[in-house]
């Protein structure tokens, strides 16, 4: 039985260590048997985009897996959207940052991450590296999962579920950004990944 690999990319100013990062990897984790390996890949991305996508292709393209299946959370469910479309592979996207560019040009100058208060530099040049990476149009609907909270704070959950008609969409009533229930939707995440 060929091995898949599972692809986690966080959020913006997040790490692998964020909850929904923690739970997915513990879940997959679990559903990994001797027939049917899962390979788990959740990296800490670089504040360039550019280089944050190199790295995770240089690691699917090395990967020896028969199946591929990226899950992305805020910004990394944008870049998600290239990955998928790229690979052509299944999706999982939580909360997306769909025009990642415009969402991020605020935050361009000094920042910290979210867990660790490590300072990072969030440059001008990266604007444009987002850019390059924007999915304007998705392929293949089926192959996507959208999870999207109408509480989210942060970004409009009606552009995300135009951004992928005719997906498996799951809209949540209330909820944040953060999808503060999210170990309780895992199910459903690992039922679309298996399918």
């Amino acid at each position: 039985m060929p091995s898949t690999l599972i692809v986690y990319l966080h959020g913006f100013r997040s790490s692998p260590r964020s909850s929904k990062a923690v739970m997915t990897g513990d879940a997959v984790r679990a559903i990994s048997t001797i027939d049917k390996p899962v390979e788990w890949y959740c990296p800490q991305l670089f504040a360039s985009p550019k280089m944050s996508i190199e790295m995770v292709m240089q690691h699917i393209d090395k990967s020896k897996a028969g199946r591929l299946v990226i899950i992305g959370s805020s910004l990394g469910g944008f870049y998600t959207n290239y990955l998928a479309e790229k690979y052509d592979c299944k999706a999982v996207v939580l909360n997306p940052a769909v025009r990642a560019a415009r969402e991020l040009a605020p935050h361009v100058g000094m920042l910290t991450a979210y867990d660790s208060n490590e300072p990072f530099d969030f440059r001008p040049e990266y604007i444009a590296e987002l850019k390059a990476l924007q999915i304007e149009k998705i392929t293949a609907p089926d192959r996507y999962f959208l999870i999207a909270a109408k509480g989210d704070e942060l970004l409009d959950w009606r552009e995300m579920a135009e951004f992928y008609p005719g997906a498996n969409q799951l809209i949540l009533e209330g909820s944040d950004h953060g999808i503060s229930e999210y170990q309780d939707l895992l199910p459903k995440v690992l039922e679309f990944i298996s399918a």
